[in-house]
């Protein structure tokens, strides 16, 4: 007698239920889906022409996909991870010219505790690619930290938590050819919140309309200063959001004053914070998935307006949270000023997820932005196919 897999029917009923909520399959129409690899290799991600030919390729930790066929590259020793098991040693990638030679460089901030680095291009050369030292625990006083142009000099900066002074610093690349060294500024006084171990949430943007950007957590805001290096931002403690990711600064509901959008980094939600007056009043955007432990904002249907970007961390504590299993969902919502309740949600697809960042790039000069993502289900490429 032949009998029924069990484990097959709970999937089917899965797919089923997934087709249902969304009315579509596996990924929307409206985006076109690569697998470059189903390894665990890197739950950071970036995207840039790092050998000159013209393409654009996709990094993941220490190894690069060259396109148009994504051949791997390994920059330095590593290998693929168990994602019931263990963690990887690349949590948040970038890319930019740190040293000023004309070639693209590689920014990994690793397991947080350990430092970051940055890994000089060889310039096609076949060999191990140098890794510099930026900083130490740069991901252990807040998991989020940002790649933003702080000081406005065009070059992104990082921004982010300093656990042993407890200050809210941001990180400068060398300003000059040939140098390898970062600089270090302190935006807050120490002991400050937000610069706990393990805490979660910060962004960067003008919050009261003064024309000064200000650095938001989840315990309030630093009030931002033209002098950028000055170490003294008023702190203005109020609730803005539960643990979270990126924090995300821009007026949802049109009303002229900037509020901020996060997603629960390890449970269920993703809010808007609309503020009023000194403080904010939270309103629920998405019950789609837990922990979306990274956003982005770009303008996916080519409205003029940025949308924001997030998804699942796939077995973000190795197994061992409720929802950790469920579906790496990768979703996205336009903000609709001008019609209550003010923003739309898209799905993008059911078996991707995000891990601790999200890359965007035109990857194939169509002059729309797609979206790549790293996370321990794989390495992903989902082209951007939305109709204007």
């Amino acid at each position: 007698m032949n009998f029924i897999n069990p484990y097959l029917i709970v999937v089917f009923l899965m797919c089923c239920c997934f087709s249902f909520s969304y009315g579509q399959s596996e990924t929307s129409t409206d985006f076109r889906k690569t697998v470059i690899t189903r390894d665990f290799i890197s739950e950071g991600v970036a995207a840039a022409d790092l050998n000159r030919d013209g393409l654009t390729d996709v990094i993941a930790g220490y190894y690069w996909f060259e396109a148009p066929y994504w051949v791997r590259h390994e920059m330095a020793p590593s290998r693929r991870y168990n994602p019931r098991e263990e963690y990887c040693e690349s949590f948040l990638n970038m890319t930019m010219d740190v040293d000023l030679d004309g070639w693209e460089d590689v920014i990994i901030i690793g397991y947080p505790g350990t430092p970051a680095i940055w890994l000089k291009n060889p310039m096609n050369k076949t060999e191990v690619w140098k890794k510099h030292i930026i900083a130490n625990g740069v991901g252990i006083a807040n998991e989020s930290p940002a790649f933003i142009d702080i000081d406005g000099d065009g070059r992104l900066d990082i921004l982010c938590g300093d656990v042993d002074e407890k200050q809210i610093v941001w990180l400068q690349a060398p300003l000059k050819n040939g140098e390898t060294e970062w600089s270090r500024f302190a935006l807050s006084t120490k002991n400050v919140p937000g610069t706990e171990r393990f805490s979660h949430g910060i962004g960067y943007g003008d919050i009261n309309n003064d024309g000064a950007d200000d650095v938001v957590i989840a315990d309030g805001w630093f009030e931002g200063k033209i002098d950028r290096k000055s170490g003294d931002w008023k702190f203005h403690a109020t609730p803005i959001s539960e643990p979270c990711s990126h924090m995300q600064i821009l007026d949802v509901n049109g009303d002229g004053a900037n509020d901020v959008v996060s997603a629960s980094a390890h449970k269920l939600g993703v809010w808007w914070h609309e503020k009023r007056g000194n403080s904010f009043e939270t309103h629920l955007i998405s019950e789609t998935t837990t922990q979306t432990h990274s956003s982005i904002m770009v303008d996916l249907n080519g409205d003029g307006n940025k949308d924001f970007v997030t998804g699942k961390r796939f077995l973000a504590h190795n197994g061992n949270d409720p929802g950790d299993e469920d579906a790496p969902i990768l979703f996205w919502t336009e903000f609709t000023p001008k019609t209550v309740p003010y923003y739309k949600e898209h799905f993008i697809d059911a078996d991707s997820g995000a891990g601790l960042n999200i890359a965007i790039a035109d990857m194939n000069k169509d002059e729309k932005p797609d979206i790549v993502i790293a996370s321990k289900n794989g390495v992903f490429v989902l082209e951007n196919r939305i109709s204007k």
